[in-house]
């Protein structure tokens, strides 16, 4: 298996997490099919999303996967006017990632990482590795820390 940034980051901080590989379905990136694929439960694997506000620029908000953003909540508790997502052709020159393996961990350069609030209900999570096809399982505790993350309800209530 390869290392990649991310996992490299949990190591050079100490952190402990288990490196899951999946194989990569090119016609579904998606977070059910992910999910799926390394046995989680949909709510325990979080995707990351790339998001730009007027105000405070771009920024990193890792919901669920079966979930949708609330840009009204983010933009608020972000300190912004207005957030929207990062148009997919930006996404990997601002981060260094692509479509499918977005991480909130070793992007390019370091951006603000919101993470919603229900990553408080699991003693382990799913978050991409940086790569397609790797997913770190890692204590949301620790990965809280390690990016320094923000943690609101930014998720669309149903």
């Amino acid at each position: 298996m390869k290392k990649t940034n991310a996992a490299r980051i949990l190591d050079k901080n100490k952190i402990n997490y288990n490196l899951g590989e999946y194989e990569v379905d090119i016609d579904d990136l998606s977070a059910p099919n992910v999910a799926k694929k390394i046995g989680m439960p949909l709510e325990k694997v979080f995707k990351t999303l790339v998001v730009r506000g007027d105000k405070n620029g771009v920024l990193m908000a890792c919901i669920p996967g079966g979930a949708e953003l609330n840009l009204k909540n983010l933009a608020s508790i972000s300190g912004n006017k207005k957030v929207e997502m990062v148009h997919l052709k930006e996404v990997q020159g601002l981060t260094g990632y692509i479509r499918g393996g977005v991480s909130p961990l070793g992007s390019k350069k370091s951006y603000p990482v919101y993470i919603d609030s229900s990553v408080e209900s699991w003693d382990q999570i799913a978050i991409s590795a940086g790569m397609r096809g790797f997913q770190i399982l890692i204590n949301p505790k620790d990965l809280i820390q390690v990016t320094n993350a923000s943690i609101y309800n930014i998720v669309r209530e149903e």
